[in-house]
């Protein structure tokens, strides 16, 4: 199984379905924390809708329509990063994450987020990646701006949650936006694909 390494401490990595027990312990912890804004952290409440929250994104991933990823902490399962959606046709997607309180403050979402739209932009030669948040999740909001993303507007009362409804504010990136850095030896896309040392990844690699 391949592994992005983030800080020393830290990697992003597939979330399978058969990791169910430990993404239930996560949300266990996370829950209170990221439900308002994570829609599956109230649905993952035991073994069985654990798994088949991993296995439909595992779906999603199968028919290149979205993805899943963990990001672990000294071992533990602390977070995790999306493709909401993802339309090659279109050459669109959108991404999320989620993380628990006590791993904040690392630059681990900014760091996983950034490797998601290299390989959006360099491997899959996608146009746009979206981010959107709730209006008052400053958190979220804040990464996108790290990311350099533009706010293109404010859906208004377009979030219902526990009966009440919220702005969301849609971010975006553009392919001709994101910087063209070289790419570390050995570096690894969230697809496990490897570029060599000084390459723009969105380069062929020689036979």
């Amino acid at each position: 199984m391949f592994a992005v390494p983030l800080t020393e401490d830290a990697q992003l990595r597939p979330l399978e379905p058969w990791q169910a027990a430990e993404f239930l312990a996560h949300m266990d912890r996370a829950r209170e924390y990221v439900d308002p804004w994570v829609p599956f952290a109230g649905l993952s409440t035991d073994l069985e809708s654990a798994r088949a929250v991993l296995q439909r994104h595992a779906d999603r991933r199968a028919a290149d329509t979205g993805g899943i990823y963990g990001i672990w902490r000294d071992g533990v399962l602390v977070g995790g990063t999306l493709f909401v959606s993802l339309d090659a046709r279109s050459g669109t997607c959108e991404v999320g994450c989620w993380l628990e309180r006590s791993a904040e403050g690392h630059g681990l979402v900014t760091r996983a987020i950034r490797h998601m739209i290299d390989w959006a932009f360099h491997e899959r030669g996608l146009h746009r990646v979206q981010w959107v948040n709730a209006a008052h999740n400053v958190r979220s909001a804040a990464v996108a701006q790290r990311l350099g993303m533009h706010l293109d507007g404010v859906l208004r009362s377009a979030f219902p949650y526990r009966g009440q409804r919220h702005d969301n504010q849609v971010w975006s990136v553009l392919v001709d936006e994101w910087p063209k850095k070289p790419t570390a030896a050995g570096a690894t896309g969230p697809e496990g694909v490897r570029v060599p040392a000084g390459r723009d990844p969105a380069e062929p690699t020689p036979a």
